[in-house]
């Protein structure tokens, strides 16, 4: 899911042609599925923001995945259709009566999860979820004509933040598999080296856990 979010202050650093808020080496992030719910598949102005590339995926895949899903996130596809236009005159996930995104499911605990990302773990499709779930807290936005990788800081994220400050991971960490997916090694590589430099701290040690 999606919200509009204010603009930061935070230094915005260039890496490899792109702009990087140094909120992403600063904040400490790890999802905690047991306290958050999995709300951010339930929040928000818009569903999961997605790519144009996206678009004929999860026209191709829906079928693959309807199986995975439950009784309301298939009604709104069927009205909606597998993607939309949204508020912003972008594409996006569509919603169950404007509330949570429909390809959500949730378990006996009320925890919501990605019903595209369990057909990915039950081997029927090849297309994990949308990259903007999987980079999340990340957000990819333009800014002057340059690519932006901004952190989306929301209180419903609150127990990640305090998993993540208890553990030492900070966000571009937490996230380093999406980065990798959606950027490459390479990115990823000189990310961290740009991180460790920001944080004055020597390459390949370990984040510290705070007092």
């Amino acid at each position: 899911m999606a919200r509009r979010r204010p603009a930061s202050a935070h230094p915005l650093l260039h890496i490899d042609g792109r702009l990087v808020s140094a909120e992403l080496f600063e904040a400490c992030f790890v999802c905690d599925l047991e306290r958050c719910k999995g709300a951010c598949c339930v929040e928000g102005d818009i569903g999961a923001p997605l790519e144009r590339e996206e678009l004929p995926v999860l026209e191709a895949e829906l079928e693959a995945v309807r199986p995975f899903l439950n009784a309301r996130g298939l009604e709104a596809l069927d009205e909606q259709g597998p993607w939309v236009r949204d508020i912003t005159g972008g594409y996006s996930t569509p919603l169950v009566q404007g509330r949570e995104c429909a390809y959500a499911v949730f378990d006996a605990r009320g925890i919501a999860s990605c019903g595209i990302e369990r057909a990915h773990q039950a081997g029927a499709t090849a297309f994990r979820k949308p990259v903007s779930c999987h980079l999340y807290p990340i957000r990819i936005e333009n800014f002057r004509g340059l690519e932006l990788l901004a952190y989306n800081q929301w209180h419903i994220c609150s127990p990640a933040c305090a998993l993540g400050a208890s553990l030492g991971v900070r966000v571009y960490e937490f996230l380093k598999e999406a980065i990798i997916r959606k950027y490459g090694e390479a990115f990823y590589a000189e990310l961290d080296a740009v991180a460790q430099d920001y944080a004055g701290r020597p390459s390949g040690t370990s984040p510290s856990s705070p007092e």
